[in-house]
């Protein structure tokens, strides 16, 4: 395998996989495109490539010859991260320092060679004000994200795959007073260093070893997280089991916690807590009781072409019946003026919320 300026792959992987950044080979130059946020290859070595409006294919010269060189390239860039990926575990997730996520699947989970999906993070991350700018939200929504991290409401970020919820949870933790400790769980380390936090600490899963053991999972990383002294938990995504101790620790006097949720829009979310809820043993009545205590705050965003912004800003309540439901506050269909739900008042009032909302706002 020959990287884009031409030394070899083979034997060039460090002992220590975290001191050196990883080497991209034919993607290389794709990965240092400030434009490109996504490359996709097939197991053909058809390389497509994302930059913001959507997916297009590249020709590469020289690139991939065919499925054998996407499989050894797919099993050569998982193992400069550190993940394992070979038929006895044909399916990795791994991440750089700097933020790069790769996802990689063997044949015969497809049908030939590799599929591998890479994630390439905004090399310089906005803040809030400029994601605003650039059409996240209306200018009077940054005092309602501001009022809700300076009085420390635990807020859940949801959307679909893309809609940019690492991009807005990692600009609300700059907000976030840098004398605080922030305590991070991913999966595979995305959001990174936040500027100007330097009491961080960033924990992330790690898959056991060939003979199955050493596995640190997300449960665990979760309940680590209540001995480190955090002054705000971060999950960087819930995806299982792990909600239930993060519902616990939100529940436990760890105000102004951050997480993230893949979601359609504020109402589906107690739909997509019970299903996740229910993998850790938890019936849909005591995870409503739960998630009701645990955030304060729905922050919803969607995609629309190449356009992201924040379309709900939400809460969670408790039917009479004890179900949970979820509540938008305030929408917007990403251009023109906002609307604002019946809630909408005693939602400002509980966060001290003081923005340009028009007149005849309940």
């Amino acid at each position: 395998m020959i990287t884009g300026n031409g030394k070899s792959l083979e034997g060039s992987f460090p002992d220590d996989y975290s001191s050196q950044p990883p080497t991209f080979g034919y993607l290389d130059g794709l990965v240092s495109d400030p434009a490109v946020t996504d490359i996709a290859v097939t197991g053909q070595g058809d390389v497509w490539i994302d930059r913001g409006a959507g997916m297009e294919e590249v020709l590469l010269r020289p690139g991939f010859t065919g499925p054998r060189a996407v499989r050894d390239f797919a099993v050569q860039l998982c193992a400069q991260l550190g993940r394992r990926l070979d038929d006895a575990r044909p399916m990795a997730d791994a991440s750089s320092r700097e933020g790069i996520r790769v996802h990689a699947v063997l044949a015969p989970l497809v049908p030939e060679g590799a599929a591998i999906s890479i994630r390439l993070p905004n090399r310089h991350p906005p803040g809030l004000e400029e994601l605003a700018a650039a059409g996240l939200c209306p200018a009077s929504w940054l005092f309602i994200l501001r009022a809700l991290v300076v009085n420390r409401a635990s807020i859940l970020v949801t959307g679909g795959t893309g809609a940019g919820k690492t991009t807005l949870l990692r600009a609300l933790l700059r907000m976030c007073p840098q004398e605080q400790r922030l305590v991070v769980v991913e999966e595979v380390r995305e959001l990174g260093r936040i500027d100007g936090h330097r009491n961080m600490v960033s924990l992330a899963v790690r898959e056991s070893n060939i003979e199955g053991a050493g596995g640190v999972g997300l449960v665990d990383l979760v309940k680590a997280t209540l001995r480190m002294r955090p002054d705000r938990i971060i999950l960087g995504e819930c995806r299982g089991e792990e909600i239930a101790d993060l519902l616990r620790a939100f529940n436990s006097g760890h105000r102004g916690g951050m997480a993230t949720l893949h979601a359609d829009n504020v109402e589906r979310v107690p739909a997509r807590l019970a299903t996740l809820g229910l993998l850790a043993g938890l019936q849909p009545r005591a995870l409503a009781a739960l998630a009701q205590g645990a955030f304060d705050a729905v922050v919803h965003l969607e995609r629309s072409g190449g356009h992201r912004h924040i379309a709900q800003i939400g809460r969670l309540t408790t039917a009479a019946d004890g179900r949970l439901l979820g509540e938008a506050v305030c929408t917007w269909p990403g251009r023109g003026t906002a609307t604002y739900g019946t809630a909408w008042s005693k939602f400002a009032r509980r966060w001290g919320i003081v923005t340009s909302a028009p007149a005849g706002v309940p």
